[in-house]
């Protein structure tokens, strides 16, 4: 018998206790986003330190000018082992409106919705604590089982995740040294299917901007001044236009530098997922993909980078109708980069795109929105393949590689700031609703996420 298999079966007969700490966990009111609840935050973090300092784990609150963070350490099997970053967040969203909920969102319960398939429901279930649960039960069985874990484990347990992490960066910079480790687990995302489990190994990157193209020292009236006088709202939307040529690439130069073609292994491997454009833009009314032409749906939203017009204002807007040539009009413009895009060079490229545009007697203004690189793990790396072949076996069909149309802004710190690539797994369902009523976590996602966890910590520790 391997060292894993009684792990495992440890795992399956005390589910039920899981259960009941997870329980625990759920009906605390931990909402980041709402002062009142600060105190709930608080016993939340500090529950989630008891809990893991009954399995052997040096834990403690560490106090930040927001939410406490939790950080905890434990020794692996051989001093030579592995170290692995654990992170998840134990604060959860507000529950509004209350009235769509059909239980208490605070009052966790397990249901039966179908013969043979259970859910956790309440807020919290799936983002983030019964994934991060997963996790930590995954290291209890080790302890109960060998006394010991196969890895040298350090956890860090946030609670602002959902309202924008403003105590992160600075935690992480102070205690870098601490929290060092040869790579990183985050369990913040979700399976393909209910049958296939996914490693995230590309998350894009963001650049976001506010134009405003100011014209007249006023609102015109059209009439008097219609064809003379420049339209701020013409120009803006010119240059909105030129963003994109006839096969959807975007314009700015240099703005592909960096951008690398997905193996051809990867592209077969996300058409075998079975997403087309009909599936996949036919639930919301459309049906032609407009972007780059050639490239599939799950490309163009995975491995591609884009431009987009977030919104627009200028002139009247209000009821009615009235003839103006405005003085000014905005826009606000997002950019996914993957790969190597550099935010700072597609930030300068698109000022430089627009200010080229402008009319001698008319002027423009830039406001930045944030920006951050992609990150994008290496396919072949020897951390990708274990964790694959890991999931693989504990799931009724292999893992996949997919990719994530957004960002994860603590995958890029820790890349940036601690120097270690991360491996993103988690057990979530697109159908678990996260940030809106009835939140869910299926119970064979909380079940054999333990399993997959015990799995892949059993392989990482194989040199």
């Amino acid at each position: 018998m391997s060292t894993l298999d009684p792990v495992l079966s440890h795992l399956d007969t005390n589910l039920d206790q899981s259960l009941d700490r997870l329980v625990e966990l759920l009906k605390i009111k931990s909402i980041s986003t709402d002062p009142a609840y600060k105190a709930e935050c608080r016993k939340a973090a500090e529950w989630l330190v008891e809990d893991l300092k009954s399995i052997g784990f040096d834990a403690s609150v560490r106090d930040t000018p927001g939410h406490p963070m939790v950080v905890a350490h434990h020794e692996g099997a051989t001093p030579d082992a592995p170290h692995a970053l654990f992170y998840g967040h134990y604060d959860v969203q507000p529950v509004d409106p209350l009235n769509l909920w059909e239980n208490d969102p605070f009052s966790p319960a397990v249901k039966e919705v179908e013969p043979g398939r259970k859910i956790i429901t309440g807020r919290g279930t799936s983002d983030d604590k019964g994934q991060l649960m997963t996790f930590v039960e995954a290291c209890r069985a080790y302890k109960a089982v060998h006394g010991n874990l196969p890895c040298r484990i350090t956890i860090l347990f946030e609670g602002e995740e959902e309202s924008g992490s403003p105590s992160l960066k600075p935690f992480l910079k102070e205690h870098a040294e601490e929290l060092k480790a040869d790579f990183a687990l985050v369990c913040d995302t979700g399976m393909w299917d209910r049958e296939t489990p996914a490693i995230s190994v590309g998350l894009r990157g963001l650049v976001g901007e506010e134009i405003i193209v100011k014209a007249a020292d006023r609102d015109l009236h059209s009439g008097f001044f219609g064809g003379a006088a420049a339209n701020p709202i013409h120009i803006l939307t010119r240059i909105l236009a030129d963003l994109h040529d006839e096969n959807g690439r975007v314009t700015l130069p240099g703005f592909y530098d960096g951008v690398e073609e997905t193996p051809k292994q990867i592209l077969q491997m996300w058409d075998g997922l079975g997403r087309t454009a009909e599936t996949f833009l036919g639930p919301i009314g459309l049906s032609i993909p407009s972007g780059e032409k050639g490239r599939s749906v799950l490309e163009l939203t995975w491995a591609r980078p884009t431009a987009e017009v977030n919104g627009i204002t200028g002139g009247y807007t209000g009821q009615g109708f009235k003839t103006v040539i405005a003085a000014e009009a905005s826009a606000k413009v997002s950019f996914r980069l993957v790969h190597q895009q550099n935010p700072d060079k597609i930030r300068a490229a698109f000022r430089e795109f627009v200010k080229a545009r402008i009319p001698a007697d008319c002027s423009v203004e830039f406001h930045p929105h944030g920006g951050s690189p992609a990150i994008q793990l290496s396919y072949d790396s020897p951390l990708l393949t274990k964790a694959k072949d890991a999931l693989s076996d504990e799931w009724p069909k292999p893992a996949v590689l997919i990719a994530m149309g957004g960002s994860i802004p603590i995958v890029g710190d820790f890349q940036s700031m601690l120097g270690m690539e991360s491996l993103l797994v988690g057990f979530g369902l697109e159908d678990d609703r996260i940030h809106s009523p009835n939140e869910k976590y299926e119970l064979q996602s909380f079940h054999k996420g333990q399993r997959s966890w015990a799995r892949i910590l059993a392989a990482l520790a194989k040199r």
